[in-house]
């Protein structure tokens, strides 16, 4: 492309018309102008019609006939998290790019084989972890390089809701809690600590008659030394946010992973003694999202850093569950894809 030229919209199609592609992702491919929102497929025509009618998009039957649409380059993934391989796959196969909700896949082995079909077809596959796309956090770490609160010693991440998702258990799709909400302070751990990072200890609060976990914590350390406590849960009150225990200060921000469109983030700053509050503008993290998956796409280069992102998440989530095991094993997508979720 020459001298700043937009490149042409990507063409999207959507898997599913799951509750966060209705509230939050089709509105905002919807509202991108690098985005053109064609075609929102699901396995009931009447569903399909009403998203299409909706966000002014194509309504298709069926996820095939979507992925068969020579007038889609890449395909945004709300499917329940057990089939995210899965369809990540038949995608891939089909010649469409990948954004997939995260996590892309429940096992490293799942992941493993998404990033090579990606990579046998020089597709882009990308988990769809918001967050890291709003502003807020782009601020933070500006506040980190500048010292603001000396050298990082601490991170503690948490999100935890009262009660799972119940669509997707109504599916028949058994949900664990470190896949659906323990992976986003997993991810800030990330972020702010490093890759590489070691779980010193990890334990999994789980349901009796289902089996899955409901509840959890791991402590992590990287290279330098920077530790990280995460905590998720759904039989809690709400909360979703990160504190930044420095030498000379912290850092400390709510609402920060599902954070809404016109939410005006507040930092707070604490440093000898003196607490600020430093108030930031609200921005689209669903928005932005799509912009940024689209202009990867658009520049065709680059694809394989989100790859390893995968796999680099995918491993550190098996290590935790692995290290919380009685008998050190990570378990198996069989053991969470075909229960069905009984909360007691």
């Amino acid at each position: 492309m020459s001298g700043g030229t937009r490149p042409r919209p990507v063409r999207m199609g959507v898997l599913g018309c799951a509750d966060i592609a209705v509230r939050r992702m089709l509105p905002a491919l919807a509202s991108q102008p690098l985005v053109d929102l064609v075609a929102v497929a699901s396995r009931s025509a009447d569903r399909a019609e009403e998203a299409a009618v909706r966000f002014g998009c194509e309504a298709t039957e069926g996820y095939e006939r979507l992925l068969a649409r020579p007038d889609i380059d890449a395909v945004y993934i709300p499917v329940p998290t057990a089939l995210h391989a899965e369809w990540a796959l038949r995608a891939l196969e089909a010649g469409k790019h990948v954004l997939c909700e995260k996590p892309c896949t429940g096992t490293l082995r799942e992941a493993t084989e998404v990033v090579r079909a990606a990579r046998e077809h020089g597709l882009l596959v990308m988990e769809s972890f918001m967050f890291l796309h709003h502003a807020q956090h782009a601020r933070v770490r500006e506040l980190l390089r500048d010292g603001v609160i000396g050298e990082l010693r601490e991170i503690t991440a948490v999100f935890g809701i009262p009660a799972p998702p119940r669509g997707a258990a109504g599916e028949g799709h058994a949900l664990s809690c470190l896949l659906e909400t323990g992976v986003y302070p997993v991810r800030a751990a990330r972020l702010f600590a490093g890759d590489d990072l070691e779980v010193v200890g990890a334990a999994l609060t789980v349901d009796r008659a289902s089996g899955q976990d409901l509840s959890g914590s791991a402590l992590l350390r990287s290279p330098s030394g920077v530790h990280a406590r995460v905590g998720f849960g759904w039989d809690r009150f709400y909360r979703c946010a990160y504190e930044l225990w420095g030498s000379e200060g912290r850092l400390t921000l709510e609402r920060a992973f599902t954070t809404p469109d016109a939410h005006p983030p507040v930092l707070c700053w604490e440093r000898q003694g003196s607490v600020r509050e430093l108030t930031l503008e609200p921005d689209r993290q669903f928005v932005n999202t799509a912009g940024f998956f689209a202009r990867t796409v658009a520049k065709g280069t680059g694809f394989d850093d989100y790859a390893d992102d995968i796999l680099r998440q995918a491993a550190l989530v098996e290590r935790i569950r692995a290290a919380a095991s009685p008998d050190g094993r990570s378990g198996t997508c069989e053991q969470w894809r075909h229960t069905k979720t009984d909360i007691t």
